[in-house]
């Protein structure tokens, strides 16, 4: 887990360029920065934008994606959970 950060701004940066590098979900990048997932959706949304329109708009593109696969994410999440419900 990171910790610390100098500023917002810089938080911003390195919660987009860690999504970016491992493909990450909001909620995997909160997970691992030991923040809520709207601090990241936050700094990502309003502050990225400002500092950094290139990686805003891959970070825009990954969210996107994430958002489209949601569904299926749960879908599957459900059913390992009733396949290790049956094998107890």
């Amino acid at each position: 887990m990171y910790t610390m950060f100098r500023t917002d701004k810089e938080r911003a940066v390195i919660f987009g360029e860690y999504m970016i590098d491992r493909r990450a979900t909001v909620r995997a990048t909160a997970a691992a920065f030991g923040v809520s997932k709207s601090t990241v959706h936050k700094d990502l949304t309003e502050q990225l934008p400002k500092l950094s329109p290139k990686l805003y708009r891959e970070v825009r593109g990954l969210l996107e994606e994430n958002k489209e696969q949601r569904h299926i994410r749960g879908g599957l999440a459900t059913k390992h959970k009733y396949e290790m419900a049956s094998n107890k």
